[in-house]
């Protein structure tokens, strides 16, 4: 027998994810999910994880009550650890209590994990609170999913109001409050997208609101009424129109596809959030073991024999070292070798290891090296832990060339993940994607298999050509509005090889190089190369 963890995923946003509900997504073997769960949360679970959409969606066929139910029981008899994840939180409108008399009645143990429900940070991030001491000592939070079912003569007496799925029926909830006692000039807020890059509010009055908002599509929302909506103007930037939560933020309104390795660091993805990016992560590299430790461990049997060793990249360091440990070696074991490295990630990867590098080149490409080697490279013996594949071959033969003796070792592999992220996929058949980033070759190479392989199982035939390249007559249509940003040259020359162009590239050949490449792209289309 499994267990089934019935946990709140907050208000939307990944940041406000509780700490328990992290550990919980990465122990996960079946996730079971709702619609407005944000797509980044899913990447938290391994890889091997079984998810489900069981997500509701206004006039749309979805998953029954009795299906989810039985969904939980079937998996938690088969001894998995299941995860319902909710948005907001699992007793605030989640409909938990019919899960959990199901899981009682089968005899499956459960747990539920609190989360941040939307009715209390929506009005937060709008800058309105539900109390004051003056203004509201009560609240009620309500769902409008059946308005006609609703007690409204007690519900327009109270001081405020948090309203959940209400924005279909806006209209009659302001009909009605002003039908049963509300005042018609009562203030009103309306938070869409609440602590999310794309966050907008709209404030008005009983009378006005629904004017305001014509034409507009209200999910998801929540509705405040209540003279605290007022304070807003004294807690955040008083506006009459929609704005939004980072609307002086360079990105903000963009949509950013970023291309990265399967369950490492969202450093990238958080400098962009930061510039108010709406960020879609896709998983375009799977970071696994060599075929064979031989001959890593041969070379690091033979450490002193070695001049210099090179290091290319973060997953190069962290496979290196942590294979150095499993032979009863540390760092000392390279007290007499120097080593270079190619950029600041590396080399901040070599720092937490107590170690500096003796040379970085300032290009931040490994192709630099050479040019900047600080010694004579005849009869060094350098040691160059690397990818399995489609590495670094014309580094190699240029210090052959210069005289140096380099031992190349399969350290890592890097592959193509089995198929395209259904977040990523789902932005780009929308074409809501405003700009894809590619940090390296592989990345470039991955996005295109997946999204070939995606687009020749609806269309029944392949995009590309045997060699990889697009085919003449399919210029990859969804992508022909979006800008393509790539960290660097080399990079940026598989891109016109597979994609046929490039938009931005990054001057400095760092993450936080083409952050600022696309904020100049956002704000100055002119700097586009």
């Amino acid at each position: 027998m499994g267990k089934v963890y019935l946990v709140g995923a907050g208000p939307g946003h990944t940041d406000y994810l509780t700490v328990k509900a992290q550990r919980l997504l990465s122990q996960a073997d079946v996730l079971i999910y709702d619609a407005l769960v944000d797509a980044q949360l899913l990447e938290l679970v391994p890889p091997d994880c079984l998810k489900l959409d069981v997500g509701k969606r206004g006039g749309q066929p979805s998953t029954s009550q009795t299906e989810i139910n039985q969904l939980l029981v079937e998996h938690c008899r088969l001894g998995k650890r299941v995860v319902r994840l909710k948005s907001g939180d699992p007793f605030i409108f989640g409909r938990s209590s019919s899960e959990i008399q199901a899981l009682i009645q089968a005899g499956c143990p459960f747990e539920v994990v609190p989360g941040v429900s939307s009715a209390l940070a929506a009005p937060l991030f709008a800058g309105i609170p539900l109390t004051d001491s003056v203004l509201s000592r009560c609240f009620a939070v309500v769902s409008a999913h059946e308005p006609g079912e609703l007690d409204w003569e007690a519900l327009a007496r109270l001081d405020t109001l948090a309203i959940l799925m209400g924005g279909r029926y806006l209209d009659e909830i302001v009909q009605q409050l002003q039908r049963h006692g509300r005042s018609h000039s009562s203030p009103i807020a309306i938070i869409r997208w609440a602590g999310c890059p794309q966050q907008q509010i709209w404030t008005g009055t009983l009378a006005n609101i629904v004017k305001q908002t014509a034409g507009v599509s209200l999910s998801p929302v929540v509705i405040v009424v209540g003279e605290v909506v007022g304070l807003r103007d004294y807690l955040q930037s008083p506006t009459d129109d929609a704005e939004t939560l980072q609307d002086m933020a360079p990105l903000s309104g963009k949509t950013i596809l970023v291309t990265r390795a399967a369950g490492q660091s969202s450093e990238f993805s958080e400098l962009l959030k930061q510039q108010g990016a709406q960020v879609v992560e896709m998983p375009t590299l799977v970071i696994t073991p060599p075929s064979s430790w031989d001959a890593l461990d041969n070379a690091i049997a033979h450490l002193s024999e070695f001049d210099w060793l090179i290091l290319t990249s973060g997953n190069g360091v962290d496979y290196f070292f942590e294979r150095l440990l499993t032979q009863d070696k540390d760092a000392r074991a390279l007290s007499g070798v120097k080593i270079a490295v190619v950029g600041k990630k590396t080399a901040a990867s070599l720092k937490q290891r107590g170690l500096h590098p003796n040379l970085i080149p300032p290009d931040f490409v490994a192709d630099s090296l050479v040019e900047h080697f600080p010694e004579p490279l005849e009869g060094k013996k350098i040691l160059f832990p690397r990818v399995e594949s489609g590495g670094r071959e014309v580094l190699v033969k240029e210090f052959t060339a210069k005289g140096a003796v380099v031992t190349e070792v399969a350290t890592y592999q890097s592959g193509c993940p089995a198929q395209i992220a259904p977040a990523a996929l789902d932005a780009l058949q929308k074409q809501a994607v405003d700009v894809i980033t590619f940090a390296s070759s592989k990345t470039v190479k991955h996005f295109c298999q997946l999204l070939d392989a995606s687009l020749a199982n609806n269309s029944g035939q392949a995009l590309t050509s045997k060699e990889g390249k697009p085919k003449s007559d399919y210029p990859y249509q969804q992508l022909q509005n979006v800008c393509i940003a790539s960290i660097g040259t080399q990079t940026s020359a598989t891109c016109y090889q597979l994609l046929g162009r490039v938009d931005v590239e990054a001057k400095e050949y760092t993450l936080e190089g083409l952050t600022q490449a696309i904020v100049q792209w956002a704000t100055d289309k002119s700097c586009a190369i």
